[in-house]
């Protein structure tokens, strides 16, 4: 009864539960067979712990029902709650206990690497110092992940495994983690994606690799990248960010979209991008572009005139939900094998309307409706970690708003997205001088992929602003010519006037983990509510 316990409060506490293919020791050492042991490879466990990582940071709870809608890339007809913010509980809690399902693998990996019962065998799935560096940086893309969600979180470093305050993944040791401050996590962080990047041997092998496939100088890269995104983060915040943005520059950041750190996926259905999985396996139709996002790239809204990546990451209406999963580009002309419907005709692109009062039955025909294009949904589509624009964009913020890095930015996202080249040109001829808010704003459709951290940008920079964005309280005209007033609903006990600032703590923490979730929660502006500021937020 003693292990079942503990594996059932720590199952619901999230942070070190047996997970892809490792488990808690007491139960590993049940399940061991002395006549014939099997010690699982490292590189399965990197590979594995990575696409866990983005199959559930990227699926259709963590994201497609929080950040994608809430910075208006999609909208939906059918959970309009999610939408205004009044998300399931579930969606968090099983989102922090998968993310520690996923650094408890990257822990797994260190250790089976510095054992020396194991540390022989694992050398022959690639260098040593590489494995362990390559697992401290995905530690802390994934803590990041937690701290800039919930806040205040249980956490552990390997560069400081005796700090008394770290006490995350250890289940033998504390089976109630105190919550460590996000300003001591971030400066570990920042920490650890140094060391990291000193650690790399370049040229060293690194096996079950699906983001770099073993190529240490890339990973080494994507270490000092991820530092120089953090430390951007927190630079009016904390002092000694501006050493880190200096450091991480010098050391070598991404500089063209190769080096971009994307997970790679497959093309055959197990092995499927999680978003293509949501629409063409799980028969999910009710996440659409948004018409806010539309009414960017069309022109309508902002300065920057039509963007032809709208017809890379937009599907027109005006076809059968058959027709639109079973042709992959049905949306170009007669000429090129399509439907008839032309790419540039706008009146084709509306949007789905955000944050409506009620489920609204036009929008519930495929014909009225703009999905993402294939393009976007392809089975093997990257999923972007962080790509090489927009470090450019941070180049722009940290050299006055550079026009020179803005411009290279766009161009950077556009040809990730395989716009023409001569589209390419004459939209970046006419955009706007770059300062503050042209930059951000661009940032922002750049950064479609990865939209918790445009949800970041948004909470530390205020932008997109509401030129662009709705906001609660607001009124919106439908494409119809009809208008609501976006109003957001109860959420925990607020009722939020702004984008939210955060999200719940899991409600077992309340049980389970009172004391430090308490504590955790009295160190937060409202409390324990999805309007409380985080430590980076304006």
């Amino acid at each position: 009864m003693k292990l079942i316990n503990k594996l059932v409060l720590f199952t619901l506490l999230g942070a070190s539960v047996g997970t892809l293919t490792s488990c808690d020791n007491d139960l590993l050492a049940i399940n061991t067979n002395e006549n014939n042991p099997e010690i699982v490879p490292t590189s399965t466990i990197f590979n594995g712990a990575n696409r866990y990582l983005m199959n559930y940071t990227r699926d259709g709870w963590w994201s497609a029902r929080m950040s994608l809608p809430w910075m208006q890339y999609s909208s939906q007809n059918n959970y309009l709650e999610e939408d205004k913010y009044q998300y399931r509980d579930a969606q968090t809690s099983n989102g922090w206990t998968y993310l520690y399902r996923a650094a408890n693998n990257y822990k797994d990996i260190i250790q089976r690497c510095e054992d020396p019962a194991t540390t022989v065998q694992m050398s022959a799935y690639g260098n040593i110092q590489n494995q362990i560096a390559t697992s401290r940086i995905m530690l802390a893309y994934t803590f990041d992940n937690l701290v800039t969600h919930f806040g205040d979180i249980p956490y552990w470093s390997y560069g400081q495994k005796n700090n008394p305050r770290f006490q995350a993944l250890q289940i033998d040791a504390y089976t109630v983690p105190a919550y460590a401050t996000q300003e001591e996590i971030y400066a570990d962080l920042l920490n650890e994606l140094k060391a990291a990047a000193d650690q790399i041997v370049e040229g060293g092998s690194i096996s079950g690799d699906n983001i770099y496939n073993g190529d240490a100088s890339k990973w080494k890269k994507f270490a000092n990248s991820l530092r120089l995104r953090i430390a951007n983060r927190l630079k009016d915040k904390m002092p000694a960010a501006q050493t880190h943005i200096s450091e991480a520059i010098a050391g070598g950041v991404f500089s063209n979209n190769d080096e971009s750190a994307t997970h790679k996926f497959g093309t055959a259905d197990a092995e499927g991008n999680p978003f293509w999985k949501l629409f063409y396996v799980d028969n999910r139709t009710d996440f659409y572009v948004n018409q806010t996002f539309v009414e960017l790239l069309k022109g309508e809204k902002g300065s920057y005139g039509l963007d032809p990546r709208l017809f890379e990451l937009v599907a027109p209406k005006g076809l059968t939900f058959t027709q639109y999963k079973t042709t992959d580009k049905w949306y170009k002309s007669v000429d090129d094998g399509g439907y008839g419907l032309v790419e540039g005709d706008l009146n084709n692109y509306t949007g789905m309307p955000y944050g409506q009062p009620t489920v609204d039955t036009y929008y519930g025909l495929s014909s009225n409706v703009n999905f993402f294009s294939h393009n976007y949904k392809k089975i093997n589509k990257a999923e972007v970690l962080m790509d090489y624009a927009e470090v450019e964009f941070i180049l722009a913020e940290l050299n006055g708003w550079s026009q020179a890095n803005y411009i290279a930015g766009v161009r950077a996202n556009m040809e990730y997205w395989e716009v023409k080249p001569e589209m390419i040109e004459a939209y970046i001829a006419n955009l706007p001088a770059a300062n503050q808010e042209h930059v951000m704003n661009q940032k922002y459709i750049a950064l479609l992929g990865n939209a918790d951290e445009a949800w970041n940008e948004y909470r530390r920079t205020g932008y997109p602003n509401t030129s662009i964005l709705l906001m609660p309280g607001e009124t919106n005209t439908r494409p119809n010519g009809t208008t609501y007033v976006f109003t957001p609903l109860m959420s925990g006990n607020v009722i939020a006037t702004d984008i939210p600032g955060r999200v719940r703590y899991p409600i077992g923490q309340q049980t389970l983990n009172r004391v430090n979730w308490t504590e955790a929660s009295s160190r937060l502006s409202n409390g324990d509510e999805i309007n409380s500021k985080l430590y980076f937020a304006r």
